[in-house]
Formats: structure tokens, sequence, C-alpha cells
């Protein structure tokens, strides 16, 4: 029942392999929930764990009847882009000509 569980929260975060990176355990009708995410540079990383929890929290309550005792959100890495976005570059190429 578990792995169900772990698939559908990982689906719900758009995982390809539905169970990486989502731990739950559940003893009688209480889980416990681990999340392993990365998150973007300069994201507000407590505002995207505090949104995670209670979204995970309320969705797999409604869904299964469980009570959710924690959803531990545990930062893997920060995902820094390479190449800058279109927008960004042609802005850095505009200030350069204004100097």
């Amino acid at each position: 029942m578990s792995s169900g569980i772990a698939g559908g929260i990982a689906d719900m975060l758009g995982r390809k392999n539905l169970t990486k990176g989502v731990k739950v355990d559940i003893k009688d009708k209480d889980a416990t929930i681990d999340l392993y995410i990365i998150v973007e540079y300069g994201c507000k990383i407590p505002e995207v764990a505090w949104e995670i929890q209670e979204k995970v929290k309320k969705s797999v309550e409604t869904m299964t009847g469980l009570d959710v005792e924690k959803v531990n959100i545990h930062i893997q890495g920060v995902n820094i882009e390479k190449e800058p976005k279109k927008e960004t570059a042609g802005k850095e190429v505009e200030q350069q000509n204004m100097k």
C-alpha cells in the first residue's frame, strides 16, 4: 500500500520514476512521509518546503483517509541554471551597451 501512496505523491510532484525521492512509512492509520527534493536557485526554501508539506498532507489525508503525522522535506541540492534565459541575456546585453 505504501508504494501506491509514494507513487501518487511522486506523480503529483511530476516525477518520472514514481518512487524516487519519496518514502512513506505507515503504522496503523498514521503516515510519515519523507520527500527528497532539489530546489531551483533563488527560491525561498522555507516557503517551498512549507507549501509542499501542506499540499502533500492535505492530498494524502483526503485521498487515503490516513492521518499524516509528518511530512519531512529533505533538500538534496540546488539546481543552478547553466545558461541564462534569453530574456535575461538580452537585458544584460542592453545594460552593457548603455555604459
